[in-house]
C-alpha cells in the first residue's frame, strides 16, 4: 500500500510542482547552506515525463516485492530512511564535485532511494545479484555515452546502501 501512495505523491507532486523550484527543492550545494529538506525533497521530484514514469515502473516492481516481504511499516523506513542516507551520501559528491571542479549540480528523482530496493532485494534474492548490479551499472553509465545527466553515484550509493541494510537486518 505504501508503495502505491509513494508513485501517486511522485506523480501528483510532478504535475503540482513548477520547473522553477527545481532549484529549491533538489539536492544541490544550496544543502551546505542550511537547505537540509533538500535530503528529502529531492526524492520526490523529476527532471521531465519520461524519468518519472521510469522511475515509478521501477518502484512499482521493487516495492511490491519488499513492501510484501518486509511489511508497510518496515517498507517506508527502508525506502525513506535508504534514501535520506543515499541523498546525504550523494551530497557530499555534489559538494566535491562544486570545490574541485566549480560544477553545479542538482540531483532530482527518486532512482537513489530506488537502487536502495534494489540493493536490498538483491541480498535477499542472491540468483538476482549479478543482473541488478549490471543493470544499475548500465542505467548509471549509459545515459553518460549519450550526453544525459545521470546521477550514476546516487545509484550506487543506493543500491551499497541498500544491500549493507539488508545484510544488517539478517
Amino acid at each position: 500500500m505504501f508503495t502505491f501512495f509513494l508513485i501517486f505523491l511522485n506523480i501528483l507532486l510532478y504535475f503540482l510542482i513548477s520547473y522553477d523550484y527545481h532549484n529549491i527543492l533538489g539536492l544541490n550545494i544550496f544543502f551546505f547552506h542550511g537547505a537540509y529538506w533538500q535530503l528529502l525533497s529531492t526524492m520526490f521530484i523529476h527532471g521531465n515525463f519520461t524519468h518519472l514514469i521510469l522511475n515509478m515502473i521501477v518502484l512499482f516492481q521493487f516495492g511490491r516485492i519488499l513492501e510484501t516481504y518486509l511489511g508497510s511499516l518496515r517498507f517506508a523506513l527502508l525506502y525513506l530512511g535508504g534514501g535520506l542516507l543515499c541523498s546525504l551520501l550523494s551530497a557530499f559528491y555534489v559538494y566535491f564535485d562544486f570545490v574541485y571542479f566549480r560544477t553545479s549540480i542538482n540531483l532530482v528523482g527518486a532512482s537513489g532511494a530506488i537502487c536502495v530496493l534494489m540493493g536490498f532485494y538483491s541480498f535477499i534474492d542472491k540468483s538476482s545479484t549479478k543482473g541488478l548490479i549490471v543493470a544499475v551499472l548500465l542505467m548509471s553509465f549509459v545515459p553518460l555515452f549519450m550526453g544525459i545527466n545521470v546521477a550514476w553515484y546516487g545509484h550506487i550509493f543506493g543500491f551499497i546502501c541498500g544491500y549493507i541494510l539488508a545484510k544488517l537486518k539478517r
